[in-house]
């Protein structure tokens, strides 16, 4: 007795594997992908938060007398603040991210805080305005990893915030 050609069609495993590969292959692909700008968003992210940290530090070094309850009022001091942030140098020296290369997208601030206890006290003791806090704010266009390839990431960015209290020198 011959088999028919449909029957022996249906019991044929030769191409399963394959097949399957071909339906799990895009899927697996986009996840890998996924993954792989997942993880340079976030390092990307810990970059930005890493240069406002260090430039919150650095501007809360700077003398009481650069500061108003705005801001930074000394030019020189608030450019230095902006590059160390974007280059973490206070002159010269390349973004830390690329794309990072206006200082318009770093604004830093400050406020005065005053009827606190530790406001009257200490290094503040002198201050009038009371203690000073510093802000350095930064927003970032993301480099996207395969914005090159077709996928729109425009106004993608990353943003981060840190405050340091201003010690004075």
């Amino acid at each position: 007795m011959t088999e028919r050609p449909i029957s022996s069609f249906l019991r044929c495993r030769s191409g399963a594997a394959a097949a399957e590969m071909a339906l799990i292959l895009p899927m697996l692909i986009a996840i890998m992908f996924g993954g792989f700008e997942g993880g340079a968003y976030l390092w990307t992210e810990h970059k930005v938060v890493k240069a406002v940290r260090d430039g919150a530090r650095f501007a809360a070094r700077q003398s009481f007398s650069v500061f108003d309850c705005t801001g930074i009022t000394d030019a020189a001091v608030l450019a230095r603040v902006q590059n160390l942030t974007r280059t973490g140098e206070t002159s010269g020296g390349t973004a830390k991210i690329l794309g990072w290369d206006d200082n318009d997208q770093i604004i830093v601030t400050a406020a005065c805080q005053t009827g606190q206890s530790y406001s009257d006290q200490g290094v503040y003791a002198t201050e009038i305005s009371g203690a000073t806090h510093v802000t350095v704010s930064a927003t970032v266009p993301y480099p996207s990893l395969f914005g090159t390839l077709g996928f729109d990431t425009t106004g993608a960015t990353v943003t981060a915030s840190a405050n340091a209290a201003v010690m004075g020198i």
